[in-house]
């Protein structure tokens, strides 16, 4: 079931998995099934996974300097570091998957 317009052919070929294995702009990106050129998602998703991973970075230190302050905080400390990883990790890969707009790849790639 494909729902994704490529930005080259104009078929659509890409589906939500395939869409958020794309990745940003400064990514390598996937190949299309139609035409077989390089897409990435566009400069929206690179601009949101950096406020997300500087967010999520924030927490992280947050939660390490506050720990030992808070009893709740220093007996889930680790599991919270733990989650916050793991969410800077998977949440833009899921916003990517259905918000933004597929681009042709720019990164010139060595052989």
């Amino acid at each position: 079931m494909s729902i994704y317009k490529c930005p080259c052919c104009g078929e659509k070929s890409f589906n939500p998995i395939l869409k958020a294995r794309a990745g940003r702009m400064n990514q390598r990106g996937v190949n299309c099934p139609s035409c077989g050129k390089r897409v990435v998602n566009g400069r929206g998703a690179t601009i949101f996974n950096a406020i997300f991973s500087v967010l999520g970075l924030a927490c992280m230190v947050l939660v390490f300097l506050f720990a030992p302050d808070y009893q709740f905080l220093s007996r889930y400390e680790v599991l919270i570091q733990i989650v916050l990883l793991i969410a800077i990790h998977t949440v833009p890969r899921i916003v990517n998957a259905f918000c933004f707009k597929l681009t042709e790849a720019i990164r010139i790639e060595s052989v």
